[in-house]
């Protein structure tokens, strides 16, 4: 097949607008998949992806199209909507020569199709809009129609009508596909350059690189290099996604597939790498590759048993591999021993991490409160300090001043709903910016909002304040200077690393008396009391007690004097006493989520 007869291209969109659905039906017109192992969201792989109903890895897949009796091969990838993997998105975009982009006719345009449809344009991509779930009832297609015109600049008669679900209108989709997506322009003579935008492990084959072919051709057997890694191997096998793995002889330019490399290390083949043969480094340039992503949002990772610290290195070392916006390093702890310093995009990224070392790795971490990059302005030589997390904060009498980041927070919403959101906002330090109407009926609010307001539970309150309808997006604006102290968590006397954390001042009671009442519940009895206390610096702010279990040691006694009774009371007590003093509390993994969680 020529390389004119080819398309590649990847569907955009807002979480839960029916990019997986849309697949489906794009799979089964086009005959990839058997009917009888048809199932909903084919492309989502992973256990999690299926139960909570969100794409989180993109998923590449190959189709072969007949129009007017000519074949085609179309290169689907299917991309997450959720801000936290935005990166999955930027990497699929780079990939391809053209975007799907997916509005969903009862929500209209979102935060997130926005922030796509931006990368893709950065791209130079062909975008084809299109508006999906047409046969709801509820669904309101000129609205939508009149807000993509508002956003892309485009005109009525190029969005096209689908249903994801029906499969009403796909077809028109795929023709659209075709026509209008340019073939890839690479050249099948020149030397190899490979893309690398996705990568897994396989115990088999080794690191298994996902690719777009841009020039030359590869084969088993070639002998390849990595222009960044510097790594030389020999190829174990090529193919195609169909959407399991499926060999072939050669991968050629404009292809999209996955060179099996045999790396036995996750740092030889990094995502954004360029591959080439060996011996041909000096004879190509290498591709731009994608901005290296900055987390948002670092916890820290402790095995609860010691000796499973190096299986937990290997498992985040696979993790990452798959998930390139993740990153960790080794740190050690007083009280938690050696862990892991981790950085994520967000807190969903967080608990998606922390799901998949538990379901395939079977390790259940004990996790920091998560916190942001704050940078510490110190006195004297004017040294900055990058503070990642609460541990590493120096002493409050040799800091000049904290700045803590700032991101830009836009809010697209039914204007309706305007009273609700600005009542969530009160409660954080955001600062409003502006408002501007896509149409009469909804609005995008911007604001300028500290990321540690962001991260911790402002997605929530909004769909809470908007019944659903609002949705966000940020990205990283500057750092300002703002009044911060250290709040400290003592149980029954030690200081709990893992609960410490950075606060705004004037917070500190309300967040301190919070965490002790949580923890409160959380931490089980003991046949001791257990003051668990709030505090900054040496002043303690909020105190809760977890009382005693008490045995009934006069139940044996019947009559007699009074003093017998005190006798054996005064004696549990001083047992009590002296308990307190060697009695240690082990505080259960429940109790470090409780404390994560608002």
């Amino acid at each position: 097949m020529s390389q004119k007869d080819v398309r590649n291209f990847c569907i955009i969109a807002h979480i839960d607008h029916g990019k997986s659905t849309l697949s489906d039906r794009l799979l089964e017109l086009t005959h990839t998949v058997e009917q009888r192992k048809m199932k909903e969201q084919l492309l989502d792989q992973m256990d999690l992806e299926r139960e909570r109903g969100i794409t989180i890895k993109l998923q590449p897949v190959r189709m072969d199209y007949d129009l007017d009796d000519k074949k085609y091969t179309l290169n689907l990838i299917d991309t997450p909507g959720h801000v936290d993997f935005g990166y999955e998105v930027s990497r699929s975009l780079a990939a391809v020569e053209g975007a799907v982009l997916l509005v969903d006719a009862t929500k209209g345009v979102q935060a997130q199709t926005l922030s796509n449809l931006y990368q893709a344009i950065e791209q130079n991509l062909e975008i084809i809009p299109v508006v999906n779930k047409i046969d709801l009832p509820n669904a309101d297609v000129p609205k939508t129609k009149k807000e993509i015109i508002h956003v892309l600049g485009c005109k009525e008669e190029e969005i096209l009508e689908v249903s994801g679900k029906t499969g009403l209108g796909v077809d028109k989709l795929l023709e659209k596909i075709v026509s209008v997506i340019p073939a890839p322009s690479g050249e099948k003579e020149k030397p190899l350059r490979a893309l690398i935008f996705d990568s897994k492990y396989d115990i088999y084959k080794g690191v298994v690189a996902y690719v777009r072919i841009i020039d030359g051709e590869v084969k088993r057997d070639d002998k390849v290099t990595m222009m960044a890694g510097l790594a030389d191997s020999g190829v174990v096998e090529v193919g195609h996604f169909k959407p399991d793995l499926q060999k072939v002889d050669k991968l050629v330019a404009g292809d999209i597939g996955y060179i099996a490399t045999g790396f036995k290390s996750v740092e030889s083949c990094r995502v954004g790498d360029t591959i080439t043969l060996e011996g041909k480094r000096n004879e190509i340039k290498v591709l731009s590759g994608y901005k290296k992503v900055t987390p948002m949002v670092y916890a820290s990772f402790y095995p609860i048993e010691g000796d499973d610290y190096n299986f937990m290195r290997d498992a985040l070392d696979k993790l990452k591999l798959n998930d390139a916006a993740f990153e960790f390093e080794p740190e050690s702890n007083q009280a938690l021993g050696r862990g892991f310093r981790c950085g994520f995009l967000g807190m969903l990224h967080l608990e998606i991490i922390q799901s998949r070392l538990e379901r395939e790795f079977g390790i259940s971490p004990t996790i920091t409160t998560p916190s942001v990059v704050y940078e510490v302005h110190m006195k004297g030589n004017g040294e900055i300090l990058q503070v990642y997390s609460p541990t590493e904060l120096p002493d409050p009498s040799a800091i000049d001043k904290i700045y803590e980041p700032y991101v830009k927070l836009d809010i697209i919403s039914p204007a309706g709903y305007l009273g609700n959101i600005m009542d969530v906002m009160k409660n954080t330090r955001a600062e409003y910016l502006n408002t501007e109407y896509i149409d009469s009926e909804r609005m995008i609010l911007t604001f300028n909002c500290p990321l540690t307001d962001v991260i911790t539970n402002l997605h929530d309150d909004l769909k809470s304040a908007s019944s659903g309808y609002a949705s966000m997006n940020y990205e990283l604006a500057e750092y300002r200077p703002y009044d911060l102290v250290k709040l400290d968590i003592m149980v029954a006397g030690e200081k709990v690393d893992a609960f410490s954390r950075i606060v705004p001042k004037e917070r500190a009671f309300s967040e301190g008396k919070t965490t002790v009442e949580k923890l409160k519940d959380a931490i089980p009895r003991q046949n001791f009391q257990i003051a668990l206390q709030a505090s900054i610096g040496g002043k303690v702010i909020a105190r809760e007690t977890i009382k005693a279990f008490r045995k009934d040691v006069t139940g044996g006694l019947y009559g007699g004097d009074v003093t017998r009774k005190r006798k054996l009371l005064e004696k549990q007590k001083k047992g009590k006493k002296k308990m307190k003093n060697i009695g240690k509390v082990s505080i259960p993994s429940e109790a470090f989520l409780a404390v994560l969680k608002k």
